[in-house]
């Protein structure tokens, strides 16, 4: 079997005897036999918590997620139930007279079954109390394992060391004063029994046990008979347990060692050794492909495979997939598009089909959806797809269809690739193929070949080499039109366009010398994207793809557009037109959708082909049958803008943001403000009377308010106003974003003409508060009785006094008073300033003289007012 065993989570710790996953969460638990609890991050591997739960060893451990707990069983005879959010200690009570061995909590109730060495197993409900609510007696030695049937929850499992394995039933915890009898008991293993584990698929009525005698056995518990009996480890067996997704078998013993066992051959795939000796405990995780092995001195979390579910997907929106070794199909096509939004979860249901003789690494529909061919194990077979009856088969780890459905190519080792016409092979067909080292192919218009630091492709029929390209890839994605082609990096993408005119003219004029380049000219590199693929499909040629970091985009021409971020890890499913959805799954093959309109990518196809009449009719057709939405308006304008089609992407953009933006790049300056006036204007606070409209409420107004987010809009409107000589626009923008400043600049560059708006706009701005301002304005207007009357009622009353000596001495005697008022609190200070009205004589060039010279300044200027020169 063709599978990865990565190691997540490596950890020395005290010998572990109880291990467990959390469902939601990435953390494992360990019991260990120096009475410590602890819980790990399987991502980090940091210890997050520790719990001292007991002076002796705890020798099972279950988490209880729902009411977030976890429940401990120690040599202390004692059932521990903590919190391990809060650390609290929920309850603590002796639920055997020796050793608690193992423990199960029901998937649904609120039972937890103990297991100990007196020989019983007992239920406890703790919506009770934690009352003992049934005892199950039967077996004549330690009760090693509980599991329940996962296929029936009433039903559970027990493994003793007196070599048996009995079936109980819960039904008699209604009859409490019952003596519940086993339903019945297998004979298992030639010593004592330490592990069962029911199977968990649908599919066969198999438990698995281990024991003492080395050998692990599948049991049908339906007829009770054993169904293989597998030996290899060379001590007693601590665990065995079939894995929830994969057909395999774990097995862990005191040699150290922890197996894996194909669950259909029973032969070994693999034997895994850390040195940490003995193996004592296991875990599975129900989600995802991790496993938690428990040994003397630690504990380690293996990944076994991939989380990508199996499936494959034909043009029709036909569904196969795989759970288990059972296949199953669906129709997408057969959803109503208007029962779900994106990003929910579609209701789709499914039919068995059929069952997979391989653990399928991949399943690949036929061109023509007719045939479904899985690849695994080494192996490939071609069913029919509708019917699922075996076609054709053989060796190969990586297998690809042809243009048609009547070719295929097949890679049985790095170095042996063949090439099959009508199921029949067609030898030496593949020039070359013998030199390469060879990872995967993929079909298409020319055949594909990936490599250690090359893609390599081939012509079907002649099985010429077409050309040769150094990119290490991981995938290749073919368009549907067969004119383009992704080529998928690690961290990037690269989008290739074939052209096959010029490959075979080539050809014709003989100038291919290097055949193992290939024809440079076949290819063209049309965009590098830094961009890490996860899937990806095509829809004529735009790509649609989900990234490494959970976002749908499509890329079309030569740039890449977000449809929308994705919760969890999804993998794209396929595209229907007439749905106009993408269609994903997650790994449980759990189905959601998303929105793309066909006719927004026709339309883009259309405009980078330059054929902008046939864009125009995509255009006119899509909104008329609403097939182009407000967000796909949104969408194409965005797009055309990248383009540098700027007005046709103003005239389609409906976003009032964006249309504001690309007004002002095209010196649009009527639809910008446009735009800004119907923004600014709000409803009135108070409801209009009954037979005006909100409309006529709002131009009615007197004071409308102006929305805060249009400020920045009026700003930038002034700007480009100024910017082509519209003064009477721009004016009337800083007036509605409050821009004071800009204002007064303005008015003051009009000369004489602007200066009653001058002195307006002085008193608007000290009614604001912009006391700075309205001064410079009072100052560059002449207004010197109005600077001062706003010094002093600043309370700058110093500085008004001395600016009144200096440019308005009439004004002195009142900004004296006001000044020894101020300093009424310190007389001495305020009897050292001199009032020219008391004491004139202080005053060396004569007071008098002084404002007679004023009075004649200020005539002057009223015959001939002059506006204050400022230099901006």
């Amino acid at each position: 079997m063709l599978f990865e065993v990565n190691r997540k989570l490596f950890s020395r710790s005290d010998r572990v005897k109880g291990v467990d996953f959390h469902p939601t969460e990435p953390w494992v638990l360990t019991g260990l036999y120096n009475g410590q609890v602890h819980i790990y991050h399987t991502d980090t591997g940091a210890l997050l918590k520790t719990f001292e739960v007991s002076d002796v060893p705890v020798r099972c451990i279950r988490f209880i997620a729902r009411k977030n707990w976890f429940v401990a069983g120690s040599d202390d005879f004692q059932l521990r139930v903590f919190n391990y959010n809060t650390h609290e200690k929920v309850s603590s009570f002796e639920a055997h007279p020796d050793y608690i061995r193992c423990l199960a909590v029901h998937p649904t109730m609120s039972l937890v079954l103990t297991g100990s060495d007196d020989m019983t197993i007992k239920a406890w409900d703790w919506e009770k109390g934690w009352k003992n609510v049934q005892m199950y007696q039967g077996h004549t030695h330690y009760i090693m394992n509980i599991a329940f049937n996962p296929k029936d929850t009433n039903t559970f499992a027990s493994s003793c060391l007196d070599r048996t394995v009995k079936i109980w039933s819960l039904s008699s915890i209604s009859s409490p004063n019952s003596s519940p009898q086993a339903n019945f008991t297998l004979e298992a293993h030639d010593k004592g029994v330490n592990y069962v584990e029911f199977y968990p698929g649908n599919d066969k009525p198999y438990l698995v046990t281990c024991g003492d005698d080395r050998t692990v056995k599948v049991w049908d518990y339906l007829s009770k008979s054993c169904v293989q009996t597998m030996e290899g480890h060379t001590n007693n067996l601590s665990f065995a347990v079939f894995h929830p997704s994969l057909p395999i078998i774990i097995s862990g013993s005191e040699d150290g060692t922890v197996k894996i066992w194909n669950a259909n051959t029973y032969r070994v795939e693999n034997t895994l050794n850390y040195a940490l000796e003995r193996a004592w405990c296991v875990a599975l995780h129900r989600t995802a492909n991790e496993v938690a092995v428990g040994f003397d001195e630690g504990i380690v979390v293996l990944k076994l495979g991939k989380d990508e579910p199996t499936f494959s997907v034909d043009s029709s929106g036909k569904l196969i997939f795989t759970k288990s070794s059972s296949v199953l199909s669906a129709n997408l096509s057969g959803l109503d598009p208007t029962s779900f939004g994106d990003g929910q979860r579609v209701a789709l249901s499914s039919k068995e089909i059929g069952s997979s003789e391989l653990f399928p690494t991949a399943i690949i529909h036929s061109p023509n959806g007719r045939w479904a061919t899985v690849v695994g194990d080494g192996e490939w077979i071609t069913y029919t797809a509708l019917a699922w009856r075996n076609k054709s088969f053989g060796n190969g780890f990586s297998f690809a269809w042809g243009p048609d459905s009547n070719t295929y190519a097949v890679l049985e080792s790095k170095v042996q690739l063949k090439l099959y016409k009508n199921f029949k092979e067609k030898p030496g067909a593949i020039k070359g193929a013998g030199s390469w080292g060879l990872d995967g192919l993929y079909g298409g218009p020319v055949l594909g070949a990936r490599g250690n630091g090359f893609v390599i492709f081939w012509d079907w029929e002649t099985g010429d080499i077409v050309r040769r390209v150094d990119v290490d890839a991981k995938n290749i994605f073919w368009s549907t039109t067969n004119s383009l082609v992704a080529i998928v990096a690690e961290d990037s993408f690269y989008i290739l366009r074939f052209d096959r005119e010029a490959y075979e003219s080539k050809l014709e004029e003989g100038e291919v010398e290097n055949t193992d380049e290939g024809v440079e000219e076949a290819f063209e590199v049309v965009a590098d994207v830094q961009e890490s693929i996860k899937t990806a499909k095509w829809i004529g040629d735009c790509l649609i793809y989900t990234t490494s970091n959970n976002r749908l985009m499509y890329f079309v021409g030569n740039e890449s557009y977000s449809i929308s971020p994705l919760d969890t890890p999804l993998y794209l499913l396929s595209y229907l037109p007439a749905h106009n959805r993408i269609y994903l799954a997650d790994k449980d093959l759990n189905v959601y959708s998303y929105h793309l309109s066909l006719a927004v990518v026709e339309y883009q196809i259309a405009v980078i082909k330059g054929d902008m009449e046939e864009a125009a009719g995509i255009f006119k057709e899509g909104i008329e049958k609403a097939l182009i939405t407000r967000d796909g308006r949104g969408r194409l304008a965005r797009f055309l803008e990248g383009r540098d089609l700027k007005e046709l992407a103003l005239q389609i953009a409906t976003d009032p943001d964006h249309r504001f933006d690309l007004a002002l790049q095209l010196d649009d300056l009527d639809v910008a403000l446009e735009i800004v006036r119907a923004e600014s204007a709000v409803a009135p606070s108070t409801p209009p009377e009954e037979g005006v409209t909100m409309t006529q409420a709002i131009k009615s107004s007197t004071e409308p308010e102006i929305n805060p987010e249009s400020i920045t809009k009026w700003k930038s409107l002034g700007d480009r106003a100024l910017a082509a000589w519209r003064f009477d626009l721009a004016r009337e923008c800083f007036e509605n974003a409050g821009d004071l400043g800009a204002l007064m600049l303005l008015l003051m560059s009009m000369g004489s003409q602007g200066e009653d708006e001058l002195l307006k706009l002085a008193d608007r701005a000290e009614r604001e508060g912009q006391n700075n301002l309205a001064w410079a304005i009072w100052w560059a207007t002449g207004e010197k009785e109005r600077c001062v009357e706003l010094l002093i009622k600043t309370g700058r009353v110093s500085e008004a006094a001395v600016f009144a000596r200096t440019y308005c001495p009439a004004l002195v005697p009142k900004t004296v008073v006001a000044w020894q008022e101020e300093l009424k609190g310190r007389p001495k200070i305020a009897e050292t300033i001199a009032n020219p009205e008391v004491n004139p004589e202080l005053f060396e060039e004569g007071w008098a003289a002084v404002l007679e010279k004023e009075r004649e300044e200020t005539s002057t200027l009223s015959e001939s007012p002059v506006l204050v020169d400022v230099t901006v």
